[in-house]
């Protein structure tokens, strides 16, 4: 009784194989080389899978396999049921490496050197298509896995590129639609496509663990060629045969009909040297959600099989998927540059320059996917040249809180030009912020330098306490009082009062700056005081570190896991005004104010040097004080600043501000504001809680 054979392995000429049982198989002949299939058979359900060119047992018991008998499955065939060997090497997605010292490895479908799909010669040492489906689907999936890594545009084109190149293909040129659509926006204008990325294979070939054989012929290197050659841009006609084959959206090759036309538009003129003849090119449109946004070229070399139809599939599938990520990238791209405009619209572009006090600032999102938060810092001029710094933080860091913040932000701005006391400042904006709603919480800081006196006033409204540098290198965390924060309703703000040095450095923060998950608030407090003693004695006590480089330096103490929340910087140098080049004097409100108020500026002008400025100042003092002690019941003030700038100010206990008018030929008055308007660099008038103050800037020299 003959045994039925269960070994997959081929028999041995001049020995039967052995049975894993111990059994010996005769036959009477080794088995012939089977037919080129497309496919290896199908096995029924629960049948272990046939591999091409193994052995069939015979159809009864008995009975020698005949030289005209099948080696593979038949319909009706039933193979014993085996469990796959776990040691059988796995088939590689493209080619086998030649082995070392002997001849390569033959494909299970080449006969004789002959490919058993397309029936055309393989090249000794040529790497060999991809054998059955199985290998092409383990190649999509591993190639959509690689491009859906991808989460902006640049990385879903290279993740596409890096996934052909070389396994499917030798090079591959993406293009794509330029500007690329956004969602349900419809594009206007032509259709233009710009050649995005081009990838090919190295010269110098991987030879280690890689698909390419060792020893390989001299061939063209088309992908140098083809990078070269080709149009960088195209624009499609209407009705032409690209725009066809991108309406189509199905894959075609080289030699087809539809491409014969459209690859010349595509690539350029010079398109017939650049691209291989035959099935060595495929076209393949990249279609999105609604529209065409580009289209792919996949290319291979004369050394290498071409495709076949079903890698028309394999190219359909990274199309689709490659479209679909670059859709989403795009998407993705708008919601954040929308995110970034929305959070710099929210916060200064700059700040202002303002008398007697140096300003820096940063702000940092907290993390590349959460662009936008509630960190807020402002710094507004007020009358007298004093400036009020402002820095908040709106619970959370999202749309949401970025709104919220930028309606308190607004509110403080409107809060502080009526030169309301900071308390009253933090009062009013816990008054909004429950008119926002019950669960916006906040926390705010508002502080108010004044330059010519050496003070600042601060309130606190449950934000961390301000640090500042002293002259002499010693950081010290200021005392404040705390307060609630901004929202909880029906609380009342403190504000306080401290010297400004000349020469010291305030640092306004928000808490994500001193907390995290790796330590509480007061530890990063105590971190950040002793970092800017630190950064103070690396420059000495007589050379105070640049507000730019110490707000670099503290950025520095952060740690790898101490970026849960944005950050808001704002850093202040008090320089202040020398009470030498402050000038200040009361006017009484009768006629003979404007003569007295020219007298008194002459004086100071002369002792500051700078008589040449005494015709504009005269002119232009006269007209302001002649206004305000025309209404005026109480004494008006004059004061002169020298900064950079000299600056005068006259205020009032009037509340309505003057506005520029054209005046009639046949008016008596009505050009004074004219006359401020035309001669001074600035001017402007601002109102107080009692009166007003109207101000004008001339240059020195």
């Amino acid at each position: 009784m003959t045994e039925h054979p269960t070994s997959h392995e081929r028999p041995q000429s001049g020995a039967g194989p052995a049975d894993p049982r111990g059994a010996v198989l005769h036959t009477q002949e080794p088995l012939r080389t089977p037919p080129a299939t497309a496919l290896p058979a199908q096995a029924r359900m629960g049948d272990a899978a046939a591999e091409p060119g193994t052995a069939t047992p015979c159809a009864k018991s008995g009975q020698a396999p005949s030289e005209h008998a099948q080696p593979t499955l038949s319909e009706h065939s039933q193979p014993a049921a085996t469990e796959p060997d776990p040691h059988r090497p796995r088939p590689t997605p493209e080619a086998i490496p030649a082995q070392p010292g002997g001849e390569p490895d033959r494909a299970p479908g080449a006969v004789g050197g002959l490919e058993r799909r397309s029936g055309q010669g393989v090249p000794p040492g040529a790497p060999m298509p991809m054998r059955r489906d199985g290998d092409r689907l383990r190649f999509v999936g591993a190639a959509t896995r690689r491009i859906a890594r991808g989460i902006d545009l640049d990385e879903i084109v290279m993740g596409l590129c890096r996934a052909t190149v070389p396994t499917f293909s030798d090079a591959i040129l993406v293009y794509l639609r330029e500007p690329l659509p956004v969602g349900d926006e419809r594009p206007t204008g032509p259709m233009v496509l710009r050649l995005r990325r081009t990838d090919r294979i190295p010269e110098e070939r991987d030879t280690e663990g890689g698909f390419l054989p060792v020893l390989q012929p001299e061939p063209v290197d088309l992908a140098v060629v083809t990078a070269e050659q080709c149009a960088e841009r195209c624009e499609v006609r209407p009705g032409g045969a690209l725009a066809e084959v991108l309406r189509g959206v199905r894959p075609v090759f080289a030699d087809a009909p539809a491409a014969h036309d459209a690859l010349p538009e595509l690539l350029g003129s010079d398109a017939e040297l650049t691209v291989p003849t035959g099935q060595r090119a495929i076209l393949a449109p990249l279609r999105g959600r609604r529209r065409v946004i580009g289209a792919a070229v996949f290319l291979r070399g004369p050394e290498r099989m071409p495709f076949e139809q079903d890698d028309l599939l394999v190219a359909a599938q990274l199309a689709t998927h490659s479209a679909l990520g670059i859709d989403k990238a795009v998407l993705y791209g708008r919601e954040a540059y929308i995110a970034d405009e929305l959070q710099r619209t929210m916060l200064p572009e700059a700040l202002p320059r303002c008398t007697g006090v140096r300003l820096a600032h940063r702000y940092l999102p907290a993390a590349e996917t959460a662009r936008v938060g509630g960190d807020w810092y402002d710094a507004i001029p007020l009358p007298g040249s004093r400036v009020a710094l402002v820095v908040g933080d709106v619970m959370g860091h999202s749309m949401t809180s970025a709104a919220i913040m930028g309606q308190l932000r607004t509110t403080a701005q409107t809060l502080a030009g009526l030169d309301l006391p900071p308390q009253e400042v933090l009062h009013h904006l816990d008054e909004q912020a429950q008119r926002l709603g019950t669960d916006r919480m906040a926390t705010c800081l508002y502080a108010v330098y004044d330059p010519v006196s050496h003070r600042i006033t601060i309130a606190n409204a449950g934000h961390p306490p301000p640090v500042l540098l002293h002259l002499g290198g010693r950081a010290e965390v200021l005392r404040v009082p705390p307060g609630a924060p901004i929202g909880v309703g029906g609380v009342d703000f403190e504000a306080v009062e401290l010297d400004a040095p000349a020469g010291g450095r305030l640092l306004l923060y928000t808490d994500g700056l001193v907390e995290s998950r790796l330590r509480d608030v007061w530890t990063g407090i105590e971190q950040l005081r002793e970092k800017l003693a630190a950064t103070a004695q690396l420059t000495g006590p007589d050379h105070p570190p640049p507000l730019e480089a110490l707000c670099d330096e503290v950025l520095d103490m952060l740690g790898p896991g101490d970026r849960d929340d944005d950050i808001a910087l704002l850093a202040a140098r008090f320089d202040g005004i020398a009470p030498s080049d402050v000038a200040y004097w009361f006017l009484e409100p009768e006629e003979m104010a404007p003569g007295r108020a020219r007298r008194l500026a002459r004086h100071a002008l002369s002792r500051w040097g700078l008589e040449e400025l005494t015709d504009s100042v005269e002119l232009l003092i006269s007209e302001v004080v002649t206004n305000a002690v025309r209404y005026a019941t109480r004494p008006v003030t004059l004061r002169l600043l020298r900064t950079d700038v000299l600056r005068c100010e006259v205020t009032d206990d009037v509340p309505q501000l003057p506005r520029l008018r054209q005046a009639r030929a046949t008016d008596e008055g009505g050009r004074g504001l004219y006359l401020v308007n035309r001669l001074a660099k600035r001017w402007g008038a601002t109102r107080l809680s009692a009166g007003k103050v109207v101000w004008f800037e001339l240059n020195q020299a």
